[in-house]
């Protein structure tokens, strides 16, 4: 398996872009740079297959429409979150304005399936609410892969304080993900890359677990 990196907009919050055997591509989090993303699509020649959002906060979603636009492919994200992902209230001002909605189609209830497949590419969905109602892990058993968007950090964990945010569901969250193999390697929505196995060994969110 292959993933790009890209730290999007004014948080850096971090596209992830996974691909394996052939060019078509799972993009998680589109957060932001529309352009910076599509141009990494093309200078590798690859196609989108899914996007797929761990959360609604505007500064995970803000690109998914404009990107949508040029390069449709179905959406994954939690009902629990999609009640208010494009509303209002899912602002971050100046930096991030309300979401615009990708236009004629139906975003699909991520929670609907514990297993998604598309192209030659199979993540498994953990439910991790606590950072947001609706929060999801995705899980590639096949390369050992976490893309853990805001709810397990290197060093640290998402925020609970948050509209939505709740203490005590972050902390079951993260015993779930105490389990996965500690070879595994996560790819948070902020900062670097890590390991379960390091987060347990050095991170006191998880070392508790």
């Amino acid at each position: 398996m292959k993933i790009k990196t890209i730290p999007t907009g004014a948080y850096e919050e971090i596209c992830s872009i996974v691909w394996s055997n052939n060019n078509q591509v799972l993009i998680f989090d589109p957060g932001d740079d529309a352009e910076l993303i599509a141009q990494t699509l093309s200078e590798k020649g690859l196609s989108v297959a899914a996007y797929c959002c761990t959360h609604a906060h505007a500064d995970h979603i803000n690109a998914l429409a404009k990107l949508y636009a040029h390069f449709p492919a179905p959406i994954l994200m939690h009902s629990a979150d999609l009640k208010w992902a494009f509303s209002p209230v899912n602002q971050i001002p100046p930096h991030y304005p309300v979401p615009p909605q990708p236009q004629n189609t139906e975003i699909l209830p991520l929670e609907s399936k514990s297993e998604w497949t598309f192209s030659d590419l199979t993540f498994q969905v953990i439910q991790t609410p606590g950072h947001t109602p609706g929060c999801c892990c995705l899980y590639f058993p096949e390369g050992q892969i976490l893309i853990s968007g805001d709810t397990l950090f290197k060093g640290s964990c998402g925020r609970t304080d948050l509209p939505g945010g709740n203490p005590k569901q972050m902390t079951e969250s993260l015993k779930i993900l105490a389990k996965l193999p500690i070879e595994t390697r996560v790819y948070p929505g902020h900062g670097p890359d890590t390991t379960i196995g390091l987060e347990l060994q050095t991170n006191f969110f998880m070392k508790q677990h």
